[in-house]
């Protein structure tokens, strides 16, 4: 028996803290190479798209659209299938199988000859960045119920970290070869996937994995049944996909909502990703355990959701540059949300259960990935062409505030710790 193996019991116990610790760096480092992966991309697809498209921007517009609904229809089909197989095979071989099939998308991205060629592996890099599931169960299976809040929060801001260096190093890269990024990103991937094969112990033992593979539990369908399974799971995981579907509208609509309001130039936008994300990566980093400590998950997450409803209120109605900047730190504390739902959600399922949970959200996200583009879209689109009358450029942003408004009162009847995980199934 290899070490690994020997080390999976102790780490699903909590018995030794060397085993745990090298586990959550491994996921916690995964966490920032994908991140940061994705990140690389952000000003570097639709460019690259443009030019397949021979400089026509409003096909290429399109195309994008296309991209990224498409990624999120993968996401909402693959989560499930794979953080049910993690339930059924250990966490392990999901992740690396996962973090290999990703960095081989990537070189295949990096080379396509053709528009389609590219669609492709897009649709193959949706597929395979579904391992995000399998890391939130590895996460669950490493931590006390008590610290899952906290260990949620720490995986947040490792996204959130990559996701502040990821366009800032495309963008550079990007300067010397439009591809270059993609091949960067295979890189990490790679590196990444040999420190797992060769670090990463399994965290799941045999006797307490799923007994079979069932379709029925895997496919997106089934994943909800699990979340109508527990009492307020389905109910968590409505405000989970509330804040979700309300976060899109910043990737979408921000640069354009700052430049017609703002008149802010590229070099002022590039200084507000990283002023505003790293508030978010101080919070989720180093106040989401204190502060569940203190208040417990369900103050967190009604926290959370009055300030994130709060800082998007402030954002769609902030009339200055300078006044935009003065809502960052409230929005900041929006960051609370996820950690304190992901601790109330898996308090409420068995360790082999734990993938196909996460799996469920990330289905959620994949289709909250689907619905906002078009819902903020649209939304920002009509609010200029009817900028004369309405004189509402931030109303786009102001239905994202009243998401997490719902949010608020749907957390408020449902977010109750439950300490005591379900008993195990076959």
């Amino acid at each position: 028996m290899n070490d690994a193996a020997k080390a999976a019991p102790n780490i699903a116990a909590g018995g030794r803290q060397g085993p745990r610790q090298a586990a959550f760096g491994f996921i916690f480092a995964s966490a920032v190479m994908n991140s940061v992966s994705f990140g690389l991309m952000i000003p570097i697809l639709p460019n690259l798209i443009k030019q397949f498209t021979g400089g026509d921007t409003a096909a290429a517009s399109e195309w994008n659209v296309l991209f990224a609904t498409t990624w999120g229809l993968m996401q909402f089909a693959f989560g499930p299938i794979l953080g049910v197989l993690s339930d059924r095979v250990g966490r392990r071989p999901v992740l690396l199988i996962s973090l290999f099939g990703l960095a081989v998308d990537f070189l295949f991205m990096a080379f396509a000859p053709t528009l389609w060629w590219l669609f492709v592996g897009r649709v193959l890099n949706g597929m395979t960045a579904s391992s995000f599931a399998t890391a939130g169960a590895y996460l669950a299976d490493v931590t006390p119920p008590e610290r899952r809040a906290k260990s949620f929060g720490m995986l947040g801001s490792a996204f959130s970290f990559g996701f502040l260096l990821g366009p800032t190093l495309g963008g550079f890269l990007g300067q010397h070869d439009i591809r270059l990024p993609f091949l960067v990103a295979a890189g990490l991937t790679a590196v990444n996937w040999l420190y797992g094969l060769f670090i990463l112990p399994e965290s799941l033992p045999r006797e307490r994995r799923l007994r079979r593979y069932e379709w029925a539990r895997a496919n997106p369908l089934g994943s909800l049944q699990l979340l109508r399974s527990q009492a307020g799971l389905l109910a968590l995981a409505c405000v989970a996909f509330l804040f979700q579907l309300a976060q899109i509208v910043l990737p979408q609509v921000f640069v354009l909502y700052a430049t017609y309001r703002y008149h802010w130039s590229l070099a002022t936008l590039g200084l507000a990703f990283p002023i505003t994300g790293i508030m978010g990566v101080i919070v989720q980093m180093f106040l989401v355990g204190p502060a569940v400590g203190r208040f417990g998950e369900r103050r967190v997450v009604l926290i959370g959701t009055v300030a994130g409803a709060a800082g998007f209120a402030w954002y769609g109605s902030a009339a200055t540059g300078w006044a935009y900047f003065i809502g960052a730190p409230l929005f900041a504390f929006s960051g609370f949300i996820l950690p304190g739902l992901q601790g109330l959600m898996t308090q409420r399922v068995p360790a082999n259960q734990q993938g196909q949970l996460q799996g469920a959200v990330q289905s959620l996200q994949g289709v909250a990935g689907i619905i906002g583009p078009v819902l903020f879209g649209e939304t920002f689109a009509w609010s200029i062409r009817n900028d004369a009358n309405l004189h509402m450029p931030g109303l786009a942003i102001y239905v994202s505030s009243g998401l997490l408004a719902l949010a608020f009162l749907l957390a408020w009847g449902v977010a109750h710790p439950h300490r005591r995980e379900a008993p195990a199934l076959a």
